[in-house]
């Protein structure tokens, strides 16, 4: 049986109790909030090991609460499935920028989204065991906040090691600068996208073999960086 602990996010109360149900009939706990509001102080009350959560909701919409899931620190790593009734592409884009890990339209099969949470809490549990990755002659311990180039440890600011980290666990993905300002500076910042360049650059300096050509972080001119999977 399963000890992790779902919290379902939903003001539909016959999907809270579907999902609820078969959660249980899993050997998963279930917890549940029908607004965004509750949500949050569920989500910091409980610290649940996945999270299933509405777009539309009263008050707070679903996208709201993932963005200010992902900003608090003690609860952002929590995986986020977002269920919805809306299957525009653009909603889908939104939401998986936003920071959830994977995104169910209405109306959903059970037995989908039962895999579904398998495999986010699956992937989660072998992150949170084995959270380093390597490139180049570049290894890095999430955990640690540690870099090392060649045996040797690389100073990495706090900025600088955070941007390294959002662009590698999105590897292969475009990132725009402004999400990238939003992600690591926070929402609430008013400064210019010229910040992540001046960023990027001290970055490549100190882990690209050569930062006037760089192999693994790549520009995407007038959009902003992407991670390069092919350079690995």
């Amino acid at each position: 049986m399963n000890n992790e602990k779902v919290l379902i996010v939903d003001d539909e109360e016959h999907i809270v109790e579907l999902i609820k149900f078969n959660l249980e009939a899993n050997g998963y706990k279930a917890i549940t909030a029908s607004n965004g509001l509750e949500a949050l102080e569920l989500a910091k009350d409980e610290k649940p090991d996945l999270i299933l959560l509405d777009i539309m909701l009263p008050g707070l919409n679903g996208n709201d609460v993932c963005k200010e899931i992902r900003k608090d620190t003690e609860i952002s790593t929590i995986p986020i499935i977002m269920i919805t009734a809306k299957g525009e592409e653009l909603d889908r884009i939104l939401g998986l920028e936003l920071g959830a890990d994977d995104y169910v339209t209405k109306p959903f099969s059970v037995r989908e989204l039962m895999a579904r949470i398998k495999a986010v809490l699956r992937r989660t549990k072998v992150e949170a065991v084995n959270n380093t990755y390597s490139f180049g002659n570049v290894f890095i311990d999430f955990n640690k906040h540690e870099v090392v180039k060649n045996g040797e440890k690389v100073e990495l600011t706090l900025k600088e090691f955070e941007l390294l980290q959002i662009l590698i666990k999105n590897r292969g993905r475009v990132l725009t600068r402004d999400l990238l300002l939003d992600k690591i500076w926070g929402y609430e910042f008013i400064g210019e996208t010229r910040t992540i360049d001046v960023h990027i650059r001290y970055l490549r300096k100190k882990i690209e073999d050569d930062d006037k050509n760089p192999r693994f972080i790549e520009t995407i001119r007038g959009i902003g960086y992407r991670f390069n999977r092919d350079g690995e």
